[in-house]
């Protein structure tokens, strides 16, 4: 399992540390679907300096999102693919994917192409199966955080992807945060987890923030210290390495006010909530990919 992220301190298999980016090749880069997930890709890549606005182009059969993809990335769009797109970005629908597939492969002409594709439930065999031979094939799973530069992404390799592929799936997908090569047997479990995991989070947050209120803080005061409690004790679990068991005994004294709600919460079965929500969520994502 390979791990790579701008932010941290650990080091990554190339022997880079900190948020230095990964530095590739130049190459040109087309991007099948102008949404926000795409976006907020490229946009990482460009700020990290994996890849130059000059060298990317974007396709969509939507107008308006062409133009607020353009606007955003400050690079070149089209209804179609670009036919030099040596690396290809697929942020279809997955009912798009193998459209966009064929389309790509007659524009490719018959030439050897690495394409990573986002889209949700999707194979690697299916995505091989629609692909032309010679496309290399990349499965990832990104989350909605990568908009701000903090996501947590999965992806697996297919069989004809190599080293220096997983390289470039690692720089574009870590310029938004965290990136996790796994085997594609874990993606559905990765989307049960990370995917669909900041749905539960902002529904603990809200249920923080309404704690506050009922305890008499105002709601913009309790959403905003519920949200900074979340956002402190994630970078903490990041930035210091230590597991959270540890971190939480930090913060709870004998007798003390931590403990007495900790009980409360193992009472009511949060713990085992969301445990189950994970394993629910990675059930349905399985049935999705079938």
């Amino acid at each position: 399992m390979r791990t790579w992220a701008t932010g941290g301190t650990k080091q990554n298999d190339a022997g880079m540390c900190g948020g230095d980016p990964l530095i590739l090749p130049a190459m040109k880069l087309g991007v099948i679907g102008c949404g926000k997930m795409g976006t907020a890709l490229i946009q990482g890549a460009i700020r990290a300096g994996v890849v130059a606005a000059a060298d990317v182009f974007g396709c969509d059969p939507f107008e308006k999102s062409r133009e607020a993809f353009a606007k955003a990335t400050g690079t070149k769009v089209a209804t179609e693919l670009g036919k030099d797109s040596e690396v290809i970005l697929l942020c279809t629908k997955p009912h798009d994917v193998v459209g966009a597939l064929t389309a790509a492969g007659k524009i490719a002409a018959g030439e050897s192409r690495l394409v990573i594709s986002i889209a949700a439930g999707v194979t690697l065999s299916a995505l091989e199966a629609a692909a032309p031979e010679n496309f290399r094939i990349i499965r990832a799973m990104p989350n909605t955080p990568a908009l701000l530069g903090h996501g947590a992404a999965g992806y697996c390799l297919g069989t004809r992807a190599n080293p220096a592929d997983a390289m470039t799936a690692q720089a574009l997908l870590a310029a938004v945060g965290l990136a996790v090569e796994v085997p594609e047997r874990l993606m559905d479990a990765v989307t049960g987890l990370s995917g669909s995991g900041p749905a539960y989070v902002y529904l603990v947050i809200d249920a923080l923030a309404d704690g506050g209120v009922r305890a008499g803080i105002p709601r913009a005061d309790a959403l905003r210290l519920a949200a900074q409690t979340v956002f402190g004790a994630a970078a903490m679990v990041l930035e210091t390495g230590e597991h959270p068991a540890v971190l939480k005994d930090m913060v709870t004294s004998p007798g003390g006010t931590t403990i007495a709600g900790l009980a409360v919460l193992e009472r009511h079965g949060l713990r085992s909530a969301l445990i189950e929500a994970v394993s629910a969520a990675t059930q349905r994502a399985t049935e999705l990919g079938k």
